[in-house]
């Protein structure tokens, strides 16, 4: 059977001395970074709801709303036993543990006190938001993969790997799927929908169409991504992702049908 090779790489991607920056941490940097400079970009096109100099001003906003909504999703949603016994370990986010439902809630969470503290639309901010979301994802699935987290079940298929963290057997590389999926799929898709569409005439229509499209993205994944060893297979042998996705996908389509009954 043929079994690619995993390429080991140092998980440290820069080292100064003593101080060293961790892929992960990079994917953070660089997503957020490229995130806020592609806000700005949306938010000089029509229809202008938003103003720039809000876009720059929620950077710190969102980089709070990712790490402290990330880790804490993490925490409760898939390992609660184990932090309600050890909360100082929440905050020993460089241990890794990270949730992407997590990190979205705190953003929108900062997204809502932000608006409502600038007196902005709430929903025109979420979709520029949600438009650039996507090249987050994008890096921190190429993080995992780097890292060789989150590997995907055992298979046969011909570009299996075998990773250091999967034991002996070939699985599925499914960081570069949700990498692909999540990533420049849906990114590609937010993209047509702006530029084509003109969706953020419609406020809420990109926030719609990300949450349903992350969802879609992630429960197809989830079919061939090992599930988390501390809980397993859940209701209906559905995993914890795609139990999470659930309900994105149902508020999406609840926000895609607002959109649309706009005048």
């Amino acid at each position: 059977m043929l079994v690619l090779t995993f390429p080991v790489i140092d998980p440290v991607a820069i080292a100064f001395g003593p101080l060293a920056i961790r892929w992960y941490s990079l994917a953070y940097i660089v997503g957020l970074i490229f995130g806020w400079r592609f806000m700005m970009h949306l938010a000089g096109r029509p229809p202008g709801l938003v103003a720039r100099q809000d876009c720059d001003d929620f950077m710190i906003w969102a980089t709070l709303g990712v790490i402290l909504g990330g880790r804490l999703g993490y925490a409760i949603f898939y390992q609660p036993l184990y932090f309600l016994y050890n909360p100082v370990e929440i905050l020993a986010v460089w241990r890794g543990g990270m949730s992407f439902h997590g990190g979205m809630l705190g953003v929108m969470f900062a997204a809502i006190l932000f608006t409502r503290k600038r007196n902005i639309s709430g929903l025109a901010f979420c979709d520029l938001v949600c438009t650039v979301a996507p090249v987050g994802l994008f890096f921190g699935r190429i993080a995992n993969f780097i890292n060789g987290e989150l590997v995907g079940r055992v298979t046969d298929v011909p570009w299996a790997m075998v990773f250091p963290r999967g034991g002996p057997d070939p699985r599925h590389p499914s960081q570069l799927y949700e990498a692909t999926l999540e990533g420049l799929v849906l990114f590609a898709v937010l993209l047509f929908l702006v530029y084509r569409i003109r969706a953020m005439e419609r406020p809420g229509f990109l926030s719609g169409a990300f949450l349903v499209g992350y969802a879609v993205a992630r429960g197809v994944v989830e079919l061939v991504r090992e599930p988390d060893a501390q809980l397993g297979f859940l209701i209906g042998g559905a995993t914890m992702g795609q139990l999470l996705s659930v309900p994105l996908a149902l508020g999406g389509l609840y926000l895609i049908w607002r959109a649309r009954r706009q005048p």
